[in-house]
């Protein structure tokens, strides 16, 4: 396990440098971000020429990412073109993502298993098509549609929550907000635990366990739950990283100033420094949950080893 683990961070050396090239590439590809930060107006040249070579613009490009990636080692992503330091805004916003984050992912754990679950032993009655049903609806409705209609049914007409998120976002606050980043994800999980439960209900070790006379509860936790599971944690890898940096619709809607918030602003004012300090940051994320993704198969499946 150990060469296993040490050989797959050695992988993710490379895909980290390629990635993030092709990151700061194409971000900066998308115009001049100083002619975009004085708008509409023409910059002075003397002052134009002294933010290019402040901001490390004047250079080429290669040697642009080259500096970059020296400093990022050292904890320095720069400075946003309005003097912020980007440290501080990934300070201020990715905790604010995690924790949504973190409420998504427990909202599709949870309701994603159970109906899964349930939906899967009982193929082909009532209940499994009513849950096939229910997540296509939520699959073919889209994010601002349901977050608008929820932030005005409860948290306007009904009062059980707030409108909009206090900029110190606690979890109590991010309840809401949470259900709605997840109900799309929660969809996929719950057919995916449905189509895993009930195509391992058919496999040999589950009639093997029922003919041994095993109890139905430990069949289904010990041994179905646990290898239909595989596939879930797979997909739960690559969405971790997908709730953090796709919450933008949601974080707009209920004023959450997270990620997705900061990127939309970096995007919308050609601000470079700051959208490629956040996307490094989401490719180690990205990288980080998939290393783990791979670990965890080992535990739910012991067949499986790691050279």
């Amino acid at each position: 396990m150990g060469h296993y683990v040490i050989r797959r961070l050695l992988q993710m050396v490379p895909v980290f440098i390629g990635t993030t090239f092709l990151i700061f590439v194409m971000v900066h590809a998308l115009g001049d971000p100083v002619a975009a930060l004085f708008g509409d107006r023409t910059p002075d040249p003397a002052t134009a020429a002294r933010l290019r070579a402040e901001f490390n613009l004047d250079k080429p490009l290669w040697q642009q990412y080259l500096l970059y990636m020296r400093n990022i080692f050292t904890g320095d992503f720069g400075t946003a073109f309005n003097g912020r330091p980007v440290i501080d805004l990934l300070a201020t916003a990715f905790p604010i993502s995690f924790r949504l984050m973190v409420v998504a992912v427990v909202f599709e754990i949870v309701i994603g298993l159970v109906l899964g679950v349930v939906s899967g032993l009982r193929r082909g009655g009532g209940v499994d098509s009513s849950v096939l049903l229910l997540t296509l609806v939520v699959i073919a409705i889209p994010t601002f549609v349901t977050g608008v209609l929820f932030q005005f049914l409860f948290g306007v007409r009904l009062g059980w929550t707030a409108p909009a998120v206090s900029p110190e976002a606690p979890y109590g606050e991010l309840l809401l907000p949470g259900l709605i980043l997840a109900l799309v994800s929660l969809a996929y999980v719950t057919r995916l635990t449905r189509t895993s439960v009930a195509e391992n209900a058919r496999a040999d070790y589950v009639r093997t366990a029922v003919a041994k006379g095993l109890r139905r509860r430990r069949i289904v936790t010990r041994h179905l739950l646990r290898n239909s599971l595989i596939p879930v944690v797979t997909y739960l890898g690559t969405d971790i990283g997908a709730l953090m940096a796709g919450a933008l619709v949601t974080e707009r809607i209920f004023n959450i100033q997270g990620v997705g918030y900061q990127l939309y602003q970096g995007v919308l004012r050609q601000n470079s420094p700051t959208v490629v300090g956040f996307v490094t940051i989401l490719v180690l994320i990205f990288l980080v949950a998939n290393l783990l993704v791979d670990l965890l198969y080992a535990v739910l499946d012991p067949r499986i080893r790691y050279a």
